[in-house]
């Protein structure tokens, strides 16, 4: 691959030319079968991972199979640390990926098992590791979840005021009759205060009922049970509204974009016609 002039917008703004250019493709991006490969790869790494993790918490197994879990524990820790400098190598601003919130949450993943090795009073620390799972949300950039994706977050943030003006309903319906219940039942009955009578009322309404709190008395019971009922329709409410946002947009929505990140800024979900970055508007390199 011959390098584009030194003037040129590619140059400047992407990660490298060569076998750098090509391992940004397939660690940042899944529109390559190698990028794909590399993923799915990873996604079954750290659910084995975490499954170590959950196995290792288990007294019987860790005194069965400690060995076998602190070995394949540093074998993931290996192969993580490994795939995290590779990020860091094929990127022009390693230090603005290391402070990017994905990789912090690699550096997480990381740290808790050196930290146990060079300071055993942080042992506790190690359970940490289960942040591991988090990195899953990332690795999911396939094409065939980003358009999914970006598709329930615009929904969200649409409905941000309705789902709002409902939550501030909710609240106001449940210091009512977390009012109510402390005047009709009164301490007595374990109604000490409005707050812990509020508490009855959400424990309530959203159907959880623990049961450490009850009505005792006839009037009490018949607030109770139309807490209960207004608390079934109360919870379908704000997800007709989510979905019905959501059906609006899968309507309106556009191409699908791909995976294709900014070697800038890193920022995903580019279309694949697309030149310049969405977010900071530097040069996109060359789609595969």
């Amino acid at each position: 691959m011959s390098s584009p002039p030194p003037g040129s917008a590619r140059f400047a703004h992407a990660p490298a030319v060569g076998w750098r250019e090509r391992l940004f493709r397939i660690v940042f991006e899944a529109d390559t079968r190698a990028g794909r490969v590399f993923d799915y790869s990873l996604i079954v790494t750290i659910l084995l991972s975490v499954a170590v993790v959950m196995a290792d918490s288990v007294e019987a197994l860790r005194g069965r199979f400690g060995s076998a879990f602190n070995l394949l524990e540093w074998l993931f820790t290996a192969i993580f640390t490994a795939e995290y400098l590779l990020r860091l190598l094929c990127v022009r601003h390693p230090w603005r990926y290391a402070l990017s919130f994905f990789g912090l949450v690699d550096l997480l993943a990381l740290l808790p098992t050196y930290l146990a090795l060079f300071v055993p009073e942080l042992h506790l620390l190690i359970d940490v590791r289960v942040l591991r799972l988090l990195r899953v949300f990332r690795v999911f950039k396939l094409a065939a979840y980003v358009n999914e994706y970006q598709m329930l977050a615009e929904a969200l943030v649409a409905t941000r005021r309705k789902i709002l003006i409902f939550m501030s309903v909710v609240l106001m319906i449940v210091l009512v009759a977390g009012t109510v219940m402390y005047l009709v039942e009164g301490a007595e009955n374990g109604y000490s205060s409005i707050p812990t009578s509020m508490y009855w009322a959400i424990t309530t309404m959203t159907t959880v009922g623990f049961g450490d709190i009850t009505p005792k008395t006839d009037l009490g019971r018949f607030i109770a049970s139309a807490m209960m009922l207004l608390g079934w329709g109360t919870l379908a409410v704000p997800t007709g509204i989510v979905t019905s946002e959501m059906a609006q947009k899968r309507r309106q929505a556009p191409p699908a974009p791909s995976t294709r990140s900014c070697p800038e800024c890193l920022s995903e979900g580019h279309l694949v016609a697309a030149r310049f970055c969405h977010h900071c508007g530097a040069a996109l390199p060359a789609a595969s």
